[in-house]
């Protein structure tokens, strides 16, 4: 059985977001915008896979990002509370509900989830194109297909997003803003852990409420924790049977 890291005592509590790739920059650029909506007392903190690929576009990376997850998380040698996994489209929250029993939560929910307060219709802006059937697969299982205007592609990969952030900034500002124009959006949602701290710029220029899912989700995980919630062990997500899992290094 892998060990379940304990949440801490007190009124300190630690989250962990959780990027999907192996790029220790995206890591922080992660868990530096959801710091800004922190409760007092609440540290963020940024943890990146050991292995995988430096971005996730397509369903072999996203399959091998869950793992890389998985271990990130098993080996995490902090008490944490609860988990935050800082991607759409992905294929590992479900193993995370397994394994541990504090709350895990994923970004296209929080916004998706909401009271149509911002607006009526939503659309997800994402990184590649191959990306948008992994999105909208990941919201017809959740049921929030119908909550989503479209999801539309920037085109622009995670790298790209470092590499030139302003030629990046202006292809995403350009589908949100077909969003609008086209779908009739009414509120866009960043759709990529690696576009936080972009709503502001993409608000401005398009004139609608932008929701940043890392923060969003951040918002959610104090919730949770205020209210002592668990993930339930009763059927769903049980914790897994101990198994000898030749080649994996869960745990410790």
């Amino acid at each position: 059985m892998p060990p379940d890291p304990r949440p801490p005592e007190g009124p300190t509590r630690r989250i962990l977001t959780v990027n999907v790739n192996a790029t220790p920059s995206v890591t922080e650029s992660i868990a530096e915008a959801p710091r800004a909506v922190a409760e007092p007392g609440v540290e963020i903190v940024g943890l990146t896979p050991t292995f995988g690929a430096p971005s996730c576009e397509g369903n072999v990376q996203s399959y091998l990002a869950a793992v890389g997850v998985m271990d990130a998380v098993l080996t995490c040698d902090q008490p944490f509370n609860p988990v935050i996994q800082a991607r759409f489209g992905e294929h590992r929250r479900e193993g995370l509900q397994e394994l541990l029993d504090q709350p895990v939560v994923d970004i296209p929910r929080r916004p998706l989830t909401s009271p149509p307060s911002w607006g009526a219709a939503t659309p997800g802006v994402s990184t590649l194109g191959r990306t948008v059937p992994l999105i909208e697969d990941r919201l017809r299982l959740a049921g929030l297909m119908e909550r989503c205007a479209s999801v539309r592609a920037s085109s622009t990969s995670v790298p790209d997003l470092e590499r030139d952030e302003n030629a990046a900034v202006e292809t995403i500002v350009a589908e949100a803003q077909r969003a609008v124009e086209q779908d009739r959006a009414e509120v866009a949602v960043l759709g990529c852990g690696g576009m936080a701290a972009l709503e502001g710029v993409v608000h401005q220029r398009c004139g609608v409420p932008v929701v940043d899912g890392v923060a969003a989700a951040v918002s959610v995980a104090q919730s949770l924790v205020r209210l002592r919630l668990r993930t339930s062990k009763v059927r769903a997500y049980t914790s897994p049977l101990p198994k000898d899992l030749k080649g994996f290094r869960f745990g410790r």
